[in-house]
């Protein structure tokens, strides 16, 4: 389900992108390569010590080599989190959310990692991830003046993307230097700039430690988003190498890695104003969205997501909460989900909350005004935003079942097997014609059927199916509806239970015994006559239906949104613009900061221990503190991490971040490692989209409460000893 989940999410949730101007010093998602385009006078008076060349240097050591992409596989496009080395030995810190599904892999009921944390004294405890690695920024170049002048502004998007990987494919492989290197090239500004990052990706990196999730994902669900914070959100891992320092898969002969650069840690704290600055790999954001494709986030997009999420997070919880092997079995998928639901919920209620509609609507009429004081202008921008509206027009009326119909088969297990059975099923045609082929396909879903049937649930798998289909009764027309309605009106007389448990009790992917059966003689009459098969079948075939001008009104979209962008530089030349995240290294500076989330409500920048002991509820496993943690608090043992008397648990900045950011080093001005940024303020979940100076902040877990749990709580003094500490 994780898969599929984020396969989706990826593709289609976080679809549209943009850029933004920098109102603030607060808000800007910097290339590291332009540092020194910024206002570098103004950064260095808010406290930054260091130079640019010592921030980001492609000769040198640098800031940047201390900083990582993790990814759940070796290819560096994109990072689902990101990590700082903290030591000469390649020790990783990260946050404890973006190491949950490496902590749940190595848990069982017997060694339960995610309920009583993990912790390695020595190397050689040190757990293995064959599908994690890590990657390291060598350099980035712009490759603009090369790309553009050989595209056209009437190139579609498709012919456009096709173009730039013709121009691309001889700069990126003569970048790799024969596979020592992973090459990316990605557009900015919705292809308006054109920049190539060449990495070094290493894939041997191990779980060092972790704590409880009682400490790293104290709050749940509950807290999550939300100030006051008092989350130890944070894990450690290592990256291994070959004796000679180059990238191998994991070997007993490895050796820790030898970074360029690693952070030193303060232990001197900060204080409010103080400078801290955030780099990392920030996902996606819509800063520049216009105000139409806002209100279609509001009306359209965000609550499918959300009523399909919810449903699936309502009927695994029935599940886990019955055996705790199914609780670590399904532990990331939930928090993976429940994360994004919330989220959405959030970003709904900010955007509505905040007026961003309206604030982007007087972008547009600035911007209208200014097309119109020029006949070139007009000729070139004229029909931009309403080219802009009537894709959002065209894409409205199919948006609703697209949606609930792809978010929400994606997610039933099931329908996995049969996916990848669509191509055997072709070459089944003609058995005797494709009788190598269909060999090689059937070898490859063997394979693939021994990991999958491990964590097939047919039970909690059907209920959600159900609850999928009833789901979809209520919320689509009968036109909307898949053909299964079809059978389940005319042969179960309307019983979507009835039609599920036939389904589940004749298919031959619901067990293993049976898909290996059929493997071993398969059939194209078995693979008709299966209800499992058909009815992926009718599911796509409806998603098909939609796909079409969906995809037609996505391009429309962006190509406008290219042109939209390309006149708002030219309209504004003396503001400095930022990119939008695309899971490329940025840099962000702020400052420690509180804030007032309403009126006569005003939250201070730091979180206490106590406040750990003050939201306890043994009754709740959200809020569950362990009985160390609690002696430890009792006895005011913080050792050289406390500070007058208490101990720091959380803190406050105004970074502009982004999901990717997690995990991202918070900096402060002499290059020495404060915290770990891990959340954004629920006051401010529609700053992907629109940053609120006010409002938005970074929430971070201050990083002398990170090493109060290494050492004092966890005694793994071994890792306190790697460390460089500033005190």
């Amino acid at each position: 389900m994780r898969k599929l989940f984020l396969t989706f999410l990826t593709a289609i949730v976080l679809g549209f992108s943009s850029f933004a101007a920098s109102p603030a010093p607060d808000e800007g998602m910097w290339l590291p390569m332009f540092v020194e385009r910024l206002n570098w006078t103004d950064i260095q008076t808010m406290g930054l010590k260091l130079t640019p060349e010592e921030l980001y240097s492609i000769n040198n050591s640098s800031l940047k080599d201390a900083i990582v992409g993790l990814a759940a596989g070796s290819a560096p496009g994109g990072f689902f989190c990101t990590g700082e080395i903290v030591s000469d030995q390649g020790l990783i810190f990260t946050n404890h959310h973006c190491g949950y599904d490496v902590i749940q892999n190595h848990s069982t009921v017997e060694h339960d990692y995610l309920t009583d944390g993990f912790w390695a004294m020595k190397l050689e405890d040190e757990l293995s991830n064959p599908a994690l690695t890590a990657s390291f920024l060598i350099r980035m170049e712009d490759l603009t003046a090369q790309i553009l002048p050989l595209l056209s502004d009437t190139m579609s998007p498709k012919d456009r993307a096709a173009k730039v990987r013709e121009i691309t494919k001889p700069i990126k492989e003569a970048a790799a230097e024969s596979g020592k290197y992973d090459v990316v090239v990605k557009s900015f500004y919705e292809g308006n700039e054109y920049y190539m990052f060449v990495y070094q990706t290493y894939k041997d990196v191990r779980l060092v430690g972790a704590p409880p999730e009682s400490i790293g994902k104290f709050g749940g669900d509950t807290d999550n988003w939300m100030w006051p914070r008092h989350t130890g959100d944070f894990s450690i891992f290592r990256v291994y190498s070959a004796p000679d320092g180059s990238p191998a898969e994991y070997s007993k002969e490895n050796v820790p890695f030898k970074p360029r650069h690693h952070l030193p840690i303060s232990l001197k704290g900060y204080e409010k104003n103080d400078y801290a600055m955030v780099w990392g790999y920030p996902g996606s954001t819509d800063r520049y969205l216009t105000s139409y494709g806002v209100e279609f986030a509001m009306d359209k997009k965000n609550p499918a997501i959300i009523d399909v999420f919810g449903k699936v997070l309502e009927n695994m919880k029935v599940y886990m909460d019955s055996d705790p092997a199914l609780r670590i079995e399904y532990a990331s998928d939930y928090a993976g989900i429940a994360n994004s639901w919330k989220y959405f919920i959030g970003q709904t209620k900010g955007l509505k909350n905040l007026d961003v509609k309206s604030k982007k609507e007087k972008t547009e009429q600035q911007f209208a005004t200014w097309v119109k004081a020029s006949a070139d202008r007009k000729a070139k921008y004229g029909k931009v935003l309403e080219d802009v509206k009537n894709s959002y027009v065209s894409m409205t009326g199919i948006v609703t079942p697209f949606y609930y119909l792809a978010i929400g088969s994606g997610q039933i297990s099931l329908f996995e097997m049969p996916r990848q059975a669509i191509q055997l099923s072709g070459l089944l045609e003609d058995s005797k014609e494709n009788k190598a082929a269909i060999e090689e396909s059937t070898k490859a879903m063997k394979e693939g059927a021994e990991d999958y049937y491990k964590n097939f649930n047919a039970s909690m798998d059907k209920d959600l199916l159900k609850s999928m289909l009833k789901m979809f009764k209520a919320k689509l027309t009968p036109e909307q509806l898949p053909d299964v309605f079809t059978t389940i009106n005319k042969k179960f007389k309307g019983n979507i239970d009835a039609y599920v448990d036939d389904m589940y009790e004749k298919s031959i992917f619901a067990s293993k015994d049976k898909m290996m059966k059929f493997l071993n003689k398969p059939s194209k009459k078995t693979l008709d006559n299966d209800p499992a098969f058909a009815a992926n079948q009718a599911f796509m075939s409806s998603m098909m239906k939609y796909q079409g001008d969906f995809s037609k009104g996505e391009s429309t979209v962006d190509q406008n949104m290219r042109l939209f962008i390309a006149a708002l530089r030219e309209m504004n030349p003396d503001k400095k613009y930022f990119p939008d995240a695309n899971s490329t290294m940025r840099f962000t500076y702020g400052t420690v900061e509180d804030y007032y989330p309403a009126d006569a409500i005003h939250y201070d920048y730091v979180t206490n221990l106590a406040g750990v002991m003050e939201k306890e509820d043994p009754k709740n496993p959200e809020f569950v503190v362990p009985s160390k943690l609690k002696e430890l608090f009792k006895a005011k043992d913080f050792g050289q991490y406390g500070k007058d008397g208490k101990m720091i648990t959380c803190f406050l900045t105004t970074n502009d971040i982004t999901g990717g950011n997690s995990g991202s080093p918070v900096i402060n001005g002499n290059g020495e490692l404060i915290g770990i940024a891990f959340d954004g303020n629920w006051e401010a979940m529609s700053g992907d989209i629109a940053f609120e100076t006010e409002l938005q902040r970074t929430i971070n877990v201050d990083i002398r409460y990170v090493l109060f749990i290494i050492d004092k709580y966890a005694g793994a003094k071994n890792l306190i000893n790697e460390l460089t500490l500033v005190k």
